[in-house]
């Protein structure tokens, strides 16, 4: 059968590898497996010397795959992997108040039912999906994996780009791809600008046990110091995103587990029982940091790479999923017509589609982080009186559902669960 992604004659021999791809994260490996169905020969380069394994007790760390998040999962074949170890997020209920007085009496309910689609989304931890991607990564042969190695210089020309890699060794592709994380060397390289500030918040990261079941529950709690997100994960267990002005959030890590959970209760609230952690806990600081470009020549950026957005609406994993999804099909259609998969004309396709999107996700955190943030009793009286209205319209509503499972938008068909 005639291979239906024939590479320009031009180029043909010249490069180690089609697309090499910068950061062995999870975008990373996703990426990989989606330009695999578009037909390319793929060099991933993953700082991390090890495997990842997934044997590994849980950490704390998980994340929120939107309806279309796992529907891509499920078109790369490794969604049925960890299917049975995520728990499915069936309704979200936004509430506004302060530690320790509860919410106020104005809320937002999502339901799934809503929309008839199935779940909103999954919670997936991190020791269940990251191993099942590079195993997938492993098993595939047109994908050659490179660990313990970083890229320390690039150099794009007319028909590929030249990578020096930190081994002293060098690599031809016809395309790099950054998916090397809000500190992008690739993007830096490339003279990518960006923009982007501090939110002087930190999150903290952690996972808890309850006496009580969540029943698929997700609460998003603000509070003026910034937002607390409780996400159900399997058994009566949930994931906690809890935001704190930095200062405070820095004293509240060094606490002595016992005072920790003391500080945590009266935000938690007494909902889901009696309360104990489970597996570590984590901080990171809070900001927006967005590239000026998603491609520059022979390069293209995925995931926090071109933007990192606050986590107030758990959506930045997907966007970068949506990115690589997007990138694929790009691709993927340029080679069915021939053209050269790195030349600028095609990436531009990419950026025009996924640019704006970013911008508006980009704007939407920024928005509802300071405009819930804060204890204004003005303000707090018109966002309150706003989630009421919001909660009260049925269209409105289900809109914000489809939102939140990731179905807005002009979508690739990687996020329908459509193989390229």
């Amino acid at each position: 059968m005639d291979n239906p992604y024939p590479a320009p004659i031009s180029n043909r021999m010249t490069k180690d590898t089609d697309i090499a791809i910068i950061g062995g994260g999870l975008n990373g490996p996703a990426l990989a497996l989606a330009l695999v169905q578009a037909g390319q020969d793929v060099t991933l380069i993953d700082a991390a010397p090890q495997p990842v394994t997934g044997g590994a007790s849980f950490d704390g760390r998980a994340y929120a795959l939107a309806l279309a998040s796992t529907r891509l999962l499920q078109a790369l074949d490794v969604w049925p992997e960890i299917e049975e170890q995520a728990q499915p997020i069936l309704e979200i209920r936004v509430t506004d108040g302060r530690a320790g007085e509860g919410p106020s009496p104005f809320f937002m309910h999502f339901d799934h039912a809503e929309i008839e689609e199935g779940p909103m989304g999954h919670m997936v931890e991190d020791r269940r999906l990251r191993p099942a991607l590079m195993r997938a990564v492993e098993e595939e042969p047109q994908i050659t994996l490179r660990r313990g190695n970083t890229v320390v210089a690039q150099q794009p020309d007319a028909t590929g780009i030249n990578l020096t890699l930190a081994s002293g060794e060098t690599l031809r592709a016809g395309l790099a791809v950054g998916a090397d994380g809000r500190a992008s060397g690739t993007a830096r390289r490339a003279a990518i600008r960006r923009i982007g500030w501090s939110y002087n918040q930190t999150a903290l990261v952690c996972a808890i046990e309850h006496d009580r079941p969540h029943e698929g529950v997700a609460h998003q709690f603000f509070m003026p110091p910034g937002p607390l997100a409780i996400l159900p994960l399997t058994g009566n267990r949930s994931s906690i995103v809890w935001s704190e002005a930095a200062a405070t959030a820095e004293k509240i890590n060094a606490l002595p587990e016992a005072d920790y959970m003391e500080v945590l209760r009266p935000r938690f609230g007494d909902h889901l029982g009696e309360i104990s952690l489970a597996g570590e806990r984590y901080t990171y600081p809070l900001g927006l940091s967005l590239a000026m470009e998603m491609v520059s020549d022979r390069v293209a950026l995925v995931g926090d790479a071109a933007h990192g957005v606050h986590p107030i609406a758990g959506q930045g994993l997907n966007a970068g999923l949506r990115d690589l999804a997007a990138l694929a099909q790009v691709i993927a259609e340029a080679a069915r017509r021939g053209e050269d998969i790195g030349a600028r004309v095609v990436l531009n396709r990419y950026q025009e589609w996924r640019r704006f999107d970013n911008a508006t996700l980009a704007l939407a955190t920024d928005t509802f982080n300071r405009l819930f943030s804060n204890d204004n009793p003005l303000i707090r009286l018109a966002r309150d009186a706003g989630m009421a209205a919001i909660n009260a319209l049925p269209g409105v509503r289900r809109g914000f559902i489809r939102e939140a499972a990731g179905l807005t938008g002009e979508l690739p068909h990687l996020m329908r669960g459509r193989p390229l």
